[in-house]
Parts: structure tokens; C-alpha cells; sequence
């Protein structure tokens, strides 16, 4: 994740720094196709809408349908997540808009679908944890 970060609000320098920690375990565990750390940084009663619009509610349902997927039309499916914006919205309770470039395995980026994601990202009893979000599907942004 690299660039510059749009912070609105006050968000403190170790609250900034659990919740990109979320997005980057979440990336690394999309590269890695592991459906139990992904489903690891959700919340266990979160609410997750996926980029082809399905709702998935809670922490187990979020990793039992990653498996397969990452099994089957993910498997070759590789992304470089970078928090654009965090967003204080209440004490312990942080929106992070992710935009999110394809890449090969070793990280280069290619063609494909890119992806724009919010993260609703509490402090939970296990840690900071994703909470709600929505992974949206967009086009590849423009050269010029």
C-alpha cells in the first residue's frame, strides 16, 4: 500500500495503523488463498457484500463461501489493495475506502477488473476487525 492517505477526522497513529494492518492481512490472505485468514479480519457478526452482489452475513459465512471461490474463479485472481481514505466515523469505528489494482502472483499489475471497496472497520473483543463493507467492481482507471 503505498501513496497518500486522506484522513477526515481524528485518527489516532495506532488506530491508523491497526486498521491498514486489516487491509493488508486482507490482501495477503486473498494472494495467499487462505479462506480462514480472510475470513479472519471480519468481525464475527459482520456484514460483507461481495463485487458480484451477494450478501454474506458473519465471520463463518464469509470464510466457508471464500474457500471454494478462491478454490475455483478466484484461483488465478491476485490484487494489491491501497487505502485511499480513512474516515473517523465514531470512537473505535473507522470507514477505509481500498482501491484495488489486479496483478499477477508476483504483484505486478495487469489487465483485468479493478476493485473499490469500503470497510467498516470496528475495534472488536479479538481486535480491529471488519464490521460491514462492500467490494464494488470498476473500471480500469484512465492513463490520462
Amino acid at each position: 500500500m503505498a501513496g497518500e492517505v486522506l484522513v477526515v477526522g481524528d485518527v489516532a497513529a495506532d488506530v491508523r495503523a491497526a486498521v491498514t494492518g486489516v487491509v493488508t492481512a486482507l490482501e495477503d490472505a486473498f494472494n495467499r488463498k487462505d479462506a480462514a485468514a480472510l475470513g479472519a479480519q471480519f468481525g464475527e457478526r459482520a456484514s460483507w457484500t461481495n463485487a458480484r452482489g451477494l450478501r454474506l452475513d458473519g465471520r463463518a459465512a464469509i470464510a466457508e463461501f471464500s474457500r471454494p471461490a478462491m478454490e475455483s474463479f478466484l484461483r488465478d485472481s491476485y490484487a494489491r489493495y491501497e487505502v485511499v481514505k480513512l474516515l473517523a466515523i465514531a470512537e473505535d469505528v473507522v470507514a477505509v475506502n481500498v482501491a484495488q489494482t489486479p496483478t499477477d502472483a508476483s504483484g505486478t499489475p495487469v489487465e483485468g477488473p479493478h476493485g473499490a471497496a469500503l470497510y467498516v472497520v470496528a475495534r472488536q473483543a479479538d481486535g480491529w476487525r471488519i464490521v460491514a463493507g462492500q467490494n464494488n467492481a470498476v473500471d480500469a482507471p484512465s492513463a490520462g
